[in-house]
C-alpha cells in the first residue's frame, strides 16, 4: 500500500491521543503538529480530527464527567477551528451533543458558556457555518423548558438569539403577520363568583360598626372618582382579546363592543387619579412575595383584589395604553398579508386618530409614551 495514502483509523487513533494530550496541557500546538505530519488531504484529516473530538467527548459523557470537562474539549475544538485544522462546524456539533445528553441544570452552566462566545459565534469565521446549528439548539432547549417554571433561562435564550441574529434575520421576523392566538388572558367571566360586591359589602358593614369619634384600625380609603364593579373588572380584561386578535377590529359588531369597553375603559383611567388609592398599605403588603419564596411569572394578575392597585400602578397603566398605540399602528398601516376585507371605515380611522391623541393626553399623567 502506498505511504501516501490516507489512513483514517491511524490517524483517527493519533489525533484522539494528541487531543488527549492537548486538553491535559491545554496547549493545541502538538496536536497542529501531527496534523501537519500526517498525509493525506485537508478535508480528509479535517475530517478524522472532528470525528476524534466527538468520540473524546462522547467518552465524558458516558463516563459522567462534569461540565468543565466538556467545556475544555468544546474549546479546545474552537481553537482548533481558529487554527485551520477543524470544521468550523465541530464545535455547535460538539454542543448539541452536550445539551442533547444532559440535564437541564447543567444544559444551564453550558449555555453561560454558549452566551460568553456570542463575540466568537459572530466572527467571520464561525458565523455562516454556525448560525443555522445555535438556532436549531436553542429551538430544541426551548421545547425542553417551561415557560412558567424556567422563566429566566428561556428569556436568556431569546436574549442570546437576539444578540447574535442581525434584526434583518429572517427567521426571527414575522413575515406573515401572524398572531399569536394562543396568548389567551384568563379572568373571571361569571359575575356570580365576582368577589367585588362582596368586597364593598364587607367595607360598607366594617363602616357601620365604628361610632362617630372612634377610629378603625385601617387607615381609612379614600373616595375614588370611579366605582371598581364586576362591570368595569369584565370589559377592562375582555379589551386584551382585541390586542390578542386585531382582526376582530374589522368586523362591524366586535368592533362597537370594543369601541364601547375601550370609550369606559379610557374614561376610567382620565378620571381615575394616581393618588386615589383605596388600598390600605396592610393590604398592598398582603401581595408582597415573602423573601426567597418562588414566584410564578404570568403574563397578567387577572385577580379582582388587584384591580384597584393595578389602576393606581402607572407601569401598569403606560402597559395597557402602549397596547392601544401598536393595535392601532397595525389597523392603519399596511401590510402585505392583510386581506382584502381588512380596510378601515373613515368613522373608524377619525375614532382611531382622536383616541391616539387622548392615549397620549392620558399617559401625560405619568411618563409619557415616546410619539415615535
Amino acid at each position: 500500500m502506498s505511504p501516501g495514502l490516507f489512513q483514517f483509523n491511524e490517524a483517527r487513533e493519533k489525533f484522539a491521543n494528541y487531543t488527549k494530550e492537548a486538553l491535559t496541557s491545554n496547549d493545541i500546538k502538538p496536536l497542529i503538529l501531527v496534523f501537519s505530519q500526517l498525509s493525506g488531504g485537508e478535508t480528509e484529516k479535517k475530517t478524522t480530527l472532528d470525528q476524534a473530538f466527538r468520540g473524546i467527548l462522547e467518552e465524558k459523557i458516558v463516563n459522567r464527567g462534569n461540565c468543565e470537562d466538556f467545556l475544555s474539549v468544546i474549546s479546545l475544538s474552537i481553537s482548533g477551528v481558529t487554527e485551520g485544522v477543524c470544521s468550523a462546524t465541530t464545535p455547535f456539533i460538539l454542543l448539541g451533543d452536550v445539551l442533547d445528553c444532559l440535564p437541564l441544570d447543567q444544559c444551564d452552566k453550558i449555555f453561560t458558556f454558549v452566551e460568553k462566545n456570542v463575540g466568537t459565534w459572530k466572527s467571520a469565521s464561525f458565523y455562516s457555518a454556525g448560525k443555522n446549528y445555535l438556532l436549531r439548539m436553542c429551538n430544541d432547549l426551548l421545547r425542553r423548558l417551561s415557560k412558567s417554571q424556567n422563566t429566566v433561562f428561556c428569556g436568556r435564550i431569546q436574549l442570546f438569539l437576539a444578540r447574535l441574529f442581525p434584526l434583518s434575520e429572517k427567521s426571527g421576523l414575522n413575515l406573515q403577520s401572524q398572531f399569536n392566538l394562543e396568548n389567551v388572558t384568563v379572568f373571571n367571566t361569571s359575575e356570580q363568583e365576582s368577589t367585588l360586591g362582596l368586597k364593598q359589602m364587607e367595607v360598607a358593614e366594617d363602616g357601620m360598626e365604628v361610632e362617630e369619634g372612634e377610629m378603625g384600625d385601617e387607615e381609612p380609603a379614600t373616595t375614588c372618582s370611579v366605582p371598581i364593579d364586576y362591570n368595569l373588572y369584565r370589559k377592562f380584561w375582555s379589551l386584551q382579546d382585541f390586542f390578542r386578535n386585531p382582526l376582530q377590529c374589522y368586523e362591524k359588531i366586535t368592533w362597537k363592543t370594543f369601541l364601547k369597553y375601550s370609550d369606559e375603559v379610557l374614561d376610567v383611567f382620565r378620571s381615575y387619579k394616581l393618588d386615589d388609592m383605596q388600598a390600605s398599605k396592610r393590604k398592598q403588603d398582603e401581595f408582597k412575595p415573602q423573601k426567597d419564596a418562588h414566584v410564578y411569572f404570568a403574563k397578567f394578575l387577572t385577580s379582582e383584589k388587584l384591580m384597584d392597585l393595578q389602576l393606581n400602578d402607572s407601569n401598569f397603566r403606560r402597559h395597557i395604553l402602549l397596547q392601544y398605540l401598536i393595535l392601532f399602528q397595525y389597523l392603519k398601516g399596511q401590510v402585505k398579508f392583510k386581506s382584502s376585507y381588512c380596510v378601515l371605515t373613515d368613522e373608524q380611522t377619525l375614532w382611531i386618530e382622536d383616541t391616539t391623541k387622548g392615549v397620549h393626553q392620558v399617559d401625560s399623567l405619568h411618563k409619557p409614551i415616546s410619539h415615535k
